[in-house]
């Protein structure tokens, strides 16, 4: 676990984080949960793959009335849930749900069909006041990163979770570069250790790039 200031970061495995507010429980991409992990008033989904929008998962978090943030093709698989309220979302709308700030980004691959551009699946940009966290979703190194290059501002704590896997993502050099150019206040890898792709060692070559990157970044524990 990681506290920025009053918000706290959890990692749950593969592209899963818990964000703890003094009011709200936020959890990202829930797969493969832990008994340990409580149940959510905001989940959001960045698309519809398995290891990104497991209905036992989803389960397992909602309470009556947990918003739920999906891109418009996760909406069929949500709606097998009851008492959940669906908020459809695509690249570049912004919410708002009880003064937090939610962004939806582009993620998507360049060079290979896993994740096509096409489709319109999202990363997110949740704001806090002044803690603003990027979840950059299943994704290379896309154009549209640079236009998030002003979060990394003095009087903001900027923090980006990004994809290290490989294969089905951008590396985790990749990765390193991407959070060079991002600037963030603490960078944290993704997208490995489930058994669907990616291992510890490229979590461990992400921090050794960032080192020589002058990024400060940080491997979190599963919770």
């Amino acid at each position: 676990m990681v506290k920025i200031k009053d918000i706290e970061i959890e990692y749950l495995g593969h592209s899963g984080f818990l964000i703890k507010t003094e009011a709200k429980i936020i959890i990202i991409d829930p797969y493969n949960l832990s008994q340990n992990v409580p149940q959510a008033d905001l989940i959001l989904i960045t698309h519809p793959h398995y290891d990104h929008c497991s209905i036992k998962d989803i389960q397992k978090i909602a309470k009556p009335n947990s918003v739920v943030i999906i891109p418009a093709d996760a909406q069929s698989k949500i709606t097998k849930i009851e008492n959940l309220h669906l908020e459809l979302i695509e690249s570049g709308d912004n919410l708002e749900i009880q003064d937090i700030k939610i962004q939806a980004v582009p993620a998507y691959n360049k060079t290979k069909d896993f994740h096509p551009k096409r489709e319109g699946w999202l990363g997110y940009i949740i704001k806090f006041q002044d803690v603003i966290i990027y979840h950059a979703g299943d994704t290379d190194v896309i154009p549209e990163m640079k236009n998030l290059t002003g979060y990394a501002k003095k009087d903001n704590q900027f923090i980006t979770l990004l994809p290290v896997s490989g294969e089905f993502t951008m590396d985790a050099e990749q990765a390193a570069e991407t959070a060079s150019l991002l600037n963030p206040t603490l960078a944290i890898p993704m997208h490995y250790g489930a058994g669907v792709a990616g291992t510890i060692e490229d979590a461990q070559r992400f921090l050794e790039k960032c080192r020589e990157l002058n990024v400060h970044a940080q491997i979190l524990e599963k919770i």
